[in-house]
């Protein structure tokens, strides 16, 4: 199955959570904002939120420092 991820295509196995995706790419979600088909995600959603064929995902990871 492939997906648009932060504008390149990327391979699932099959249809999956924002959530288990973030695992996945082993990213933290509270560090994260995602964008699911152009809709901007709240956290506590990414669990109920599939990632299906042709779906666009972008994910912007927060970096401290000062």
């Amino acid at each position: 199955m492939t997906i648009t991820l932060n504008g390149e295509r990327f391979e699932l196995e099959n249809p999956m959570s924002v959530a288990a995706l973030l695992t996945k790419l082993d990213l933290d979600p509270r560090r994260v904002a995602v964008e699911h088909n152009l809709n901007i995600m709240k956290r506590q959603t990414y669990p109920e939120i599939l990632i299906g064929e042709g779906d666009t995902v972008e994910i912007v990871n927060f970096v401290g420092g000062g």
